[in-house]
């Protein structure tokens, strides 16, 4: 099955899920792949047009909430976060196969108060919704719970991998931080939160975060157990995973009424008839041909034009 178009208007808000191969705890809550997962993704942020609104790493998958300039931004951002995250948490674990199920699946956020509030508190309520922890901010793991309740900048380290190779190939004695920095970044704001004072976002998170708090208790109350906890959390092995992983269809969008819902399946379906159209007239032979804005225009078609033999006499003496 071919992956779905990377289609993403103009300054949309995004929500992006990446899983691990198998549903594997690869990512698995530590210190220091905290500190690790933290840094690339301000590495990423500087080096792409892409707001982090908030971030959450589960053991076998990750959530990001983000506000990419265009599909381009984006595509970079994913690239560079899930190839150095894999590589870093491949090493850490001692996993040399690949660390990731499947391309990150990224579905727009419509416009609506409703809707970007509504993903917010989906990431907010990882690990309590599963019965993993009581409150969001209990989860052990990389998060930008904290961040959003107190404003406070997000950081974490980055590890020049490149210089640390070069110096061990010149025979240097490396120490595990001699190239490791210190990597800081801020999250961005919702959309919808624009026009709101800082504190008045705060408290905003603070409700959501003690709503959650009190469904998380009234759920475990009812059926009579308590949440797995930090400590358990912990003692699991990366290797392993879940008996059963769950797994539910991906929507194409979030939105919070049917009418805004059909209004963005009409604009994905002219861009999916666009593209179609132009990718025909390209394979046609026809290179002058004008693709949607924002897309990822394939690859120019193969020239089957019979090619002349070639000269013994061309080839380059040696």
């Amino acid at each position: 099955m071919g992956s779905p178009p990377r289609y993403i208007p103009q300054g949309a808000l995004v929500e992006v899920t990446t899983r691990t191969l198998h549903g594997r705890f690869l990512l698995r809550p530590s210190r220091e792949l905290n500190d690790i997962a933290c840094g690339i993704l301000g590495k990423a942020a500087a080096l792409y047009d892409v707001g982090i609104v908030d971030f959450k790493v589960l053991s076998n998958h990750m959530h990001l909430l983000l506000r990419p300039a265009n599909a381009k931004e984006l595509a970079g951002f994913m690239c560079y976060l899930n190839g150095n995250l894999a590589r870093e948490a491949g090493r850490l674990h001692g996993w040399r196969e690949r660390l990731w199920s499947r391309r990150y699946r990224a579905i727009i956020v419509s416009d609506e108060p409703e809707a970007q509030v509504g993903r917010l508190r989906y990431l907010l309520e990882q690990g309590c919704k599963e019965g993993l922890v009581r409150s969001p901010l209990d989860w052990p793991g990389a998060s930008g719970t904290a961040s959003l309740l107190t404003g406070e900048r997000i950081r974490g380290v980055w590890f020049d991998r490149t210089a640390e190779y070069d110096a061990r190939r010149r025979g240097e004695s490396v120490s595990k931080y001699d190239f490791a920095e210190e990597v800081g970044f801020d999250l961005v704001t919702l959309p919808c939160w624009r026009d709101l004072a800082p504190e008045a976002r705060r408290e905003r998170v603070a409700v959501l975060v003690r709503e959650i708090e009190g469904r998380t208790r009234q759920r475990l109350s009812d059926e009579g157990r308590s949440p797995m906890g930090r400590r358990r959390i912990l003692r699991q092995h990366p290797h392993d995973s879940p008996p059963r992983p769950g797994r539910s269809p991906a929507p194409r969008f979030h939105t919070a009424s049917a009418s805004m819902r059909r209004a963005l399946e009409r604009s994905l379906h002219e861009f999916r008839t666009w593209y179609r159209q132009a990718s025909a007239e390209l394979r046609a032979g026809r290179l002058e041909v004008e693709f949607p804005p924002g897309c990822f225009p394939p690859r120019l078609p193969f020239d089957g034009r019979r090619a002349p033999p070639l000269s013994l006499g061309a080839l380059p003496t040696v």
